[in-house]
């Protein structure tokens, strides 16, 4: 074990699964001698040469052609967008293609790519950079997405997706890249994509969240813990597919949840997951499903940042509410 930051643990995972499949291409925009913008890629280029990890133009769109393109030639492509905001101009390499290549094909090809991607508030971007996009890739069959919240799971996780058949939407919140350390296995390993962990185990109320919001629940169900309200926490790691299962678990003890996003309410998938709740456990609930999110308007610029980002104290207000219900 080693005591690793998420942006380690990705560069490891990347590092690994490179050494042991040579069909393991990595590219994108400043992802070669740089190392990417956030360092991600940091040596790959050195240790596997420029015919493995090799820069793109300025152009998402060709960077997610040539990924298709690849994978339909048995490659196993792992494409950086550089920041999640501008993935709107490979929307259709991946929305239109890659998520229908096997079902289109009858099974005769794959699509088996990684999408890379920062995203995330609380660093104080530049507009688009840190837009909350997963609930649009959410929506769209075909496509596997994944929120890791630390970095064991970032590195099991991202081994876990280079090995899949299938297209992976791997998103990096950029809060989270280098704010904090943890113990991670040097040796490879995967984290079952589609399975949620509970984090914090609890009796009264069950939050369900992802990415840096698991951070800030965590902190929040300290200070509920000082009222004599014990939280259940629910990272759910991949939004899809979406453990049910877990959930479904959790709520049938607590009798009472509380879904946690940093997205703008009309985004990210806060709905879809009570729609769950609703048609499933219905009758568990003690109160309706409590909902934390950010305010629909696009991402504010730095200066607005740290007031429009949910935070810990929303968390604790909108559970305390879902109690006294």
């Amino acid at each position: 074990m080693t005591q690793m930051t998420m942006i380690q643990a990705i560069n490891q995972a990347l590092r690994l699964e490179m050494h042991d499949d040579p069909n393991v291409l990595l590219f994108g925009e400043d992802v070669a001698k740089n190392g990417g913008v956030f360092r991600a890629t940091e040596g790959l280029y050195d240790a596997f040469g420029e015919d493995r990890v090799f820069d793109t133009p300025l152009a998402e769109s060709g960077i997610g052609g040539l990924a298709l393109g690849l994978a339909m030639q048995q490659f196993r492509p792992v494409m950086e967008i550089q920041f999640f905001g501008f993935v709107f101009e490979a929307m259709d390499s991946i929305v239109s293609q890659m998520a229908r290549l096997r079902y289109r094909s009858g099974g005769a090809y794959h699509a088996p790519v990684t999408i890379r991607s920062p995203f995330g508030g609380g660093v104080k971007t530049p507009e688009l950079h840190s837009d909350n996009l997963e609930g649009l890739f959410y929506q769209c069959p075909g496509l596997k997405v994944i929120i890791p919240s630390n970095p064991y799971d970032a590195k099991g996780l991202l081994i876990a997706a280079i090995r899949d058949n299938d297209p992976v939407i791997f998103l990096e919140h950029m809060k989270l890249y280098r704010s904090f350390r943890e113990e991670v296995p040097e040796e490879s390993y995967t984290v079952e994509i589609g399975k949620a962990r509970v984090t914090r185990s609890g009796s009264d109320i069950t939050i369900i969240t992802y990415g840096a919001m698991v951070r800030e629940a965590m902190k929040a169900a300290e200070s509920l813990a000082k009222e004599k309200i014990d939280a259940e926490i629910i990272d759910l790691r991949t939004i899809n597919p979406l453990d049910t299962a877990t959930i479904i678990q959790s709520i049938q003890k607590t009798g009472r949840a509380v879904v946690v996003q940093e997205a703008q309410k009309q985004a990210g998938i806060g709905a879809q997951v009570i729609a769950e709740i609703n048609d499933r456990v219905l009758l568990h609930l003690d109160a309706p499903v409590g909902r934390v999110y950010a305010p629909d308007t696009v991402f504010p610029f730095a200066a607005a940042e740290e007031q429009w980002l949910p935070k810990a104290k929303d968390i604790i207000e909108k559970v305390q509410e879902t109690i006294r219900f």
